[in-house]
């Protein structure tokens, strides 16, 4: 649907609508098609007349393991393409927050880096008992702009502070105790209870359950120009930064080697 590439599946199940990031050879890994994609899918989903509730999900073991590896040596050999994926970033954090339906994030595996902030910008999230969060965008010399704001509003700015600075992995469990997720389920039974909570979602009145979230997510809405934007300059100039380089270059070397 929408004209999206192969990297970002939508399917429609009455009026519920699934995204699946489909990169699963590569954990779901973001390549620029799939940025691309994510920075688009926003704006289709909100003019979709037919369409009350988004379920994201990822094919395969993984929700998404990050960006992909090669797609950062891109941004940091070319100054035009990072220009574009600080936009690309900036239309997919603001496209979550002001997406007038509801969004269920299904994490079916490991939700890293961007793969994260996708969870976390979902509006409910249910978790995999087989998956975790992390957000490792310090360990690779990056200011986490493309969602790494929400933290805050989720769990607390000393908590935050916490699993951004050092990016340590959140299990399921945990993800619910801190209220980054509201339940745990068993990977097997994981897309039948979101399309389920979903299908519940579509019997509310859909007016009241978009101006409902609208209101909320002013919260994040008033954060839109004050911190994701402080965030998303911090994060253009240290994807050209010689820290980020390394940690790139170290990273693509340790992937070459595992088998």
């Amino acid at each position: 649907m929408y004209g999206l590439p192969p990297e970002l599946v939508v399917t429609a199940d009455g009026p519920i609508r699934v995204v699946t990031l489909n990169r699963p050879a590569d954990l779901n890994g973001v390549n620029r098609a799939m940025h691309q994609a994510l920075a688009r899918v926003w704006d289709h989903l909100t003019a979709d007349a037919d369409a009350q509730v988004v379920v994201l999900t990822g094919q395969g073991s993984a929700f998404s393991a990050g960006g992909d590896f090669d797609y950062m040596q891109e941004n940091i050999d070319d100054a035009e393409l990072r220009a574009r994926t600080i936009d690309e970033g900036r239309a997919m954090v603001t496209g979550m927050v002001r997406c007038p339906l509801p969004v269920i994030a299904a994490v079916n595996g490991p939700a890293v880096g961007l793969g994260c902030s996708l969870a976390l910008l979902s509006d409910l999230v249910l978790m995999a008992d087989t998956g975790f969060l992390a957000d490792p965008h310090l360990r690779m010399g990056l200011v986490p702009g493309d969602g790494g704001m929400v933290w805050p509003a989720l769990i607390g700015l000393s908590r935050a502070k916490e699993y951004l600075f050092l990016g340590e992995r959140i299990s399921a469990q945990q993800a619910v105790r801190f209220g980054l997720a509201i339940r745990v389920v068993a990977a097997d039974d994981l897309m039948s209870e979101a399309m389920s909570l979903a299908a519940r979602l579509t019997k509310i009145p859909s007016r009241a359950l978009r101006d409902t979230k609208r209101a909320l997510n002013a919260y994040l809405e008033a954060q839109l120009p004050q911190a994701f934007e402080r965030a998303f300059a911090g994060e253009l100039a240290s994807m050209h930064s010689p820290e980020h380089s390394r940690a790139v270059a170290a990273a693509k070397a340790k992937s070459a080697t595992t088998p």
